[in-house]
C-alpha cells in the first residue's frame, strides 16, 4: 500500500500554492519547501530519508510539481517557482485536495500523450517509487531541476561576491563579446555615474553611444536611482544599467515606459544568460572571470 495518498499529495500541493501565491515574483524552491515543511506536520514516512540521501518530503513535493508545470499552473526558472494565473484559478476552483491533484495529473497525461512517440500515461497521480508508467520521466525532471538550482545558486553567489571592479570588467568583457567597442572603463574612484562607454563601431562615429552603470549590490535599484542614471543620458545615448540586486517594480516600469531616454535594465539572471550565450566569443582572460563548464544530463521531455 502506498505510504502517501493522492489526497495527502494534493494537500501538500495546495499549501505550497498558497505560499507561492503570496510571492508574485516567485520564490526559491528551497525556501518554498522549507516554508511548506514548517506549515504541515510531516508523517514519519515523509520525514524519513532515502537510502541515497535526501528527505522523502522534498522529493514527494518536487515529483508532484512536475504535473503542475506541465498543467501550466507552475513555472520553474533557475530555481524560482512562480504560480501562473491558470494555477491561481485552479487553486480557487478546486478546493478539494484530491481533485486538485487529479486535475494536475490529468493535464500532465494529456501533455505527455501529445509528445512524439509517447506511451500512454494514466492520470492517477502517484508518488515517487510507486508503480507508475511515467515515473522515470518525472524523476529525470526532478533530478535536472535540482542540478539546475544548485548550479544557479553557486553562480549567483559567485557573482554577488565578486570584487566590484572585477564585476565591472566582466560587464565590459561581455560587451566586447557582443561586438561592441568598449572605449573606456572607469578606474577605481569616483566615476560620475558612468562606469563603461561603448560604441557600435571601432571609431565611435556611429550612434548610439552606450553608457553603462554597473552596481554589484544586494538591494534593488529604486526608481530614483534609475532616474539619476537617466539624467546622464544624451539624446543619442543608450543606457545600460546592470545591477546584481535587480530593480524595483517602479524602476522597471519607468524604464519600460520611457519615450525620451532609451535604457535597458540587466539583472543578475539576464547578465548570466547573455554571458552564457556569448561565452564562445569571450577571450580566455574574460572567461576566467566567470568560468563555466557544461555537464551532460538526460534532458527532461518538453
Amino acid at each position: 500500500m502506498a505510504e502517501i495518498t493522492r489526497r495527502r499529495t494534493g494537500e501538500l500541493l495546495r499549501e505550497l500554492f498558497g505560499i507561492l501565491m503570496a510571492e508574485p515574483d516567485g520564490l526559491q524552491a528551497s525556501a518554498a519547501l522549507q516554508e511548506l515543511a514548517s506549515r504541515v506536520t510531516l508523517t514519519p514516512y515523509e520525514a524519513d530519508s532515502y537510502e541515497s540521501g535526501g528527505r522523502r518530503f522534498e522529493k514527494i513535493v518536487r515529483f508532484a510539481t512536475v504535473d503542475c508545470v506541465k498543467a501550466g499552473w507552475l513555472v520553474k526558472d533557475k530555481g524560482i517557482w512562480t504560480i501562473t494565473e491558470e494555477g491561481r484559478k485552479a487553486h480557487l476552483e478546486l478546493p478539494d485536495p484530491e481533485a486538485f491533484y487529479r486535475q494536475a495529473c490529468k493535464l500532465y497525461a494529456e501533455w505527455r500523450a501529445a509528445q512524439p512517440d509517447a506511451e500512454p500515461v494514466a492520470a492517477t497521480g502517484t508518488s515517487p517509487g510507486a508503480d507508475e508508467p511515467d515515473t522515470t520521466a518525472k524523476s529525470v525532471s526532478v533530478t535536472y531541476e535540482e542540478a539546475e538550482e544548485q548550479a544557479w545558486a553557486e553562480i549567483s553567489a559567485y557573482l554577488r561576491a565578486m570584487n566590484p571592479y572585477d564585476f565591472q570588467d566582466l560587464v565590459a568583457d561581455l560587451l566586447r563579446a557582443m561586438s561592441y567597442h568598449v572605449t573606456w572603463v572607469s578606474p577605481p574612484g569616483k566615476d560620475g555615474g558612468i562606469d563603461i562607454l561603448a560604441w557600435p563601431d571601432a571609431l565611435g562615429t556611429r550612434p548610439p553611444r552606450i553608457k553603462v552603470q554597473v552596481k554589484r549590490q544586494q538591494q534593488a535599484v529604486s526608481v530614483d536611482g534609475l532616474r539619476s542614471f537617466m539624467a546622464l543620458l544624451g539624446d543619442d545615448d543608450v543606457g545600460l544599467f546592470v545591477c546584481t540586486g535587480g530593480f524595483t517594480k517602479d524602476a522597471e516600469t519607468e524604464a519600460r515606459t520611457q519615450e525620451k531616454r532609451r535604457v535597458t535594465l540587466i539583472g543578475l539572471e539576464k547578465l548570466f544568460d547573455l554571458w552564457d550565450e556569448h561565452y564562445g566569443k569571450l577571450t580566455d582572460q574574460a572567461r576566467r572571470r566567470l568560468p563555466l563548464r557544461s555537464i551532460r544530463f538526460i534532458a527532461p521531455a518538453g
